[in-house]
C-alpha cells in the first residue's frame, strides 16, 4: 500500500501544489455542502414533505365526506390549483418503487405517520417521458390515489449541490492549476538555465519581471551566470596560459640536461629526463583540455567510427579489445570530445585489466546512445566510484605515475562529458571489473 501511494503521489512541485490546493479546497467545497445540506436542504425538504403529506391527508378526507356529484370539481381544483392528480381505484399501485429522492422517501414516511398505515410510493415514466409519483391512500373504506409528477417537487436541493459541487470541481482545478503554473514555470526557468551553467554553456539572461521575489531573483541570478560564465573563461584561460608559459623553461631544463649528460650521473640524468617527460604531458593535457572546452563545430557522425579509431590506438598498447560494430548509430556533436572520453576510458581499462581482455559495446536508445567500456581488473570500491573523478586521485596512492597514470583522465572525461550535456558513470561489472557508460542525449541526434 505504501509503494503504490509513492508510485502515484505527484513527485514535481507544479503537480504537488497543484494537488495539495485542489484538495484543500475541494475538501472545504464538500464541508460546505455536508453542513448547508444537514442544517438547510433537509429541514427544508421535511417541512415541504410535511406540507405536501397534510395537503394529500385533508384532501381525501374531503374528498370522502363531499357529496359524489361534487367530487370531479374538487378533483379538477386540486389539479389546477395543486398539481395533485387525485381518482378513487380499486386497481395495484403501478410502477417501481424509488429511493433515489431524499424528498420522496420524506414523504412516504409522513404519510405513513399521519395514516397510521404503511404508505408506499412508486414511480412510472409515461410515453412522453415525464416521470410520475403515485401513493394510494385509504379512507373511509375507499382507496383514494394521488399522482404527481417531478415537477410538482419544484426546486431540487440534491441536483443543485451535484451542479455546485461540479462547477466548484471544474473551477478549484482550473485555478489551481494556472495559478501554479505561474508560479512553477518560473522556477523551470531557472531550474533550466542552472544545468546549462553546469554544463559550461552561458544560458540566455532570465526575464526580469513579475512580482518583487521573483524580478529580484531572476537579477541575481543573471548576476551569477555572468560572473560564474567568466570564471570558466578565466579558468581556461589561466589553465591554457600556464601549461603554454611552462613549455619554455622545460624545453630549457630538457636542453640543460642533455649538455650534462657527459658529465653527470647517467642515472640522475634519466631520472630528471623523465620527470621532464611527465611535466610535458600534464602540460599536454590541460592544453588539449582548454582547447576542448573551447569546443569545436558539432557535426553529423557515426559512433562507430569514432570507437572503432580508439580501438585502434588502444590496441597498440598490446591489450585485447573485443569491439564489433553494429548497426548506424548517427549523432550530432564534437568528434573530438567522444575521442578524448573513448581515449581515457580505453587507457584507463588497458591499464587495470591485468591482461584479461577489454570489451567495448554501443546501443541507440529511445533516450539517445549508450556506450560501454568493459574490463575485467579488479573492480572500484563503491564508495570510490564518484571519488576516482577527481583530478589527482589514485585508487593505490603507491602507484608511480608510470603504471598509475597522472590521476587526471577520468577527471578530463567527467569535466568533458558534463560539459556537453552528457552522463559518465562508473559501475561494478557483473563476474568482476568494471562497466564505464557514456550515455549521450537523443537531443545530439541530426534532424
Amino acid at each position: 500500500m505504501k509503494n503504490l501511494l509513492q508510485r502515484w503521489w505527484p513527485k514535481t512541485l507544479y503537480a504537488k501544489t497543484s494537488a495539495t490546493l485542489a484538495a484543500t479546497t475541494l475538501l472545504f467545497l464538500l464541508l460546505t455542502l455536508i453542513t448547508i445540506g444537514y442544517l438547510i436542504v433537509i429541514p427544508v425538504a421535511k417541512r415541504s414533505a410535511e406540507d405536501l403529506a397534510a395537503l394529500m391527508m385533508v384532501s381525501a378526507q374531503t374528498w370522502a365526506e363531499l357529496p359524489p356529484q361534487t367530487r370531479p370539481d374538487f378533483e379538477l381544483e386540486l389539479e389546477l390549483n395543486h398539481g395533485l392528480f387525485m381518482y378513487q381505484t380499486t386497481s395495484p399501485l403501478p410502477g417501481e418503487e424509488t429511493r433515489l429522492l431524499p424528498y420522496i422517501h420524506f414523504l412516504q414516511d409522513s404519510l405513513t405517520r399521519r395514516s397510521n398505515q404503511s404508505i408506499t410510493i412508486k414511480q412510472t415514466i409515461s410515453d412522453d417521458g415525464t416521470r410520475w409519483f403515485w401513493t394510494d391512500i385509504p379512507v373511509n373504506e375507499r382507496v383514494v390515489r394521488f399522482g404527481f409528477t417531478l415537477a410538482r417537487l419544484g426546486p431540487q436541493p440534491p441536483l443543485a449541490a451535484l451542479i455546485v459541487f461540479t462547477l466548484g470541481i471544474a473551477l478549484v482545478l482550473l485555478t489551481a492549476l494556472l495559478l501554479v503554473r505561474r508560479l512553477t514555470r518560473p522556477l523551470a526557468r531557472f531550474a533550466k538555465a542552472a544545468d546549462e551553467i553546469g554544463r559550461g554553456v552561458t544560458p540566455k539572461p532570465l526575464p526580469e519581471a513579475g512580482p518583487v521575489e521573483l524580478l529580484q531573483l531572476a537579477r541575481t541570478f543573471n548576476h551569477m551566470a555572468l560572473q560564474v560564465q567568466e570564471l570558466l573563461a578565466d579558468r581556461t584561460t589561466m589553465l591554457s596560459g600556464i601549461a603554454h608559459d611552462l613549455r619554455t623553461p622545460l624545453a630549457r631544463l630538457g636542453l640543460t640536461l642533455e649538455m650534462l649528460r657527459p658529465q653527470a650521473d647517467a642515472q640522475l640524468v634519466a631520472e630528471a629526463t623523465q620527470d621532464i617527460q611527465e611535466m610535458e604531458h600534464l602540460i599536454s593535457q590541460y592544453l588539449q583540455l582548454g582547447q576542448e572546452l573551447a569546443g569545436d563545430s558539432p557535426e553529423p557522425i557515426d559512433i562507430r567510427d569514432i570507437i572503432d579509431r580508439c580501438v585502434i590506438d588502444a590496441r597498440r598498447m598490446g591489450t585485447d579489445i573485443d569491439w564489433t560494430p553494429g548497426d548506424p548509430c548517427l549523432l550530432t556533436l564534437q568528434p573530438l570530445v567522444l575521442t578524448r572520453i573513448l581515449a581515457n576510458l580505453l587507457q584507463n581499462a588497458v591499464r587495470y585489466s591485468d591482461g584479461l581482455g577489454v570489451a567495448v559495446e554501443y546501443r541507440r536508445t529511445p533516450e539517445g546512445c549508450v556506450i560501454k567500456v568493459l574490463d575485467r581488473g579488479p573492480g572500484i570500491p563503491e564508495a570510490e566510484r564518484e571519488t576516482v573523478f577527481r583530478p589527482f586521485y589514485r585508487l593505490d596512492p603507491s602507484r608511480s605515475s608510470s603504471s598509475g597514470g597522472s590521476g587526471l583522465g577520468l577527471a578530463i572525461a567527467r569535466q568533458l562529458a558534463q560539459f556537453h550535456g552528457w552522463r559518465l558513470s562508473l559501475v561494478a561489472r557483473p563476474g568482476g571489473g568494471t562497466e564505464a557508460c557514456i550515455e549521450i542525449p537523443a537531443f545530439q541526434s541530426p534532424a
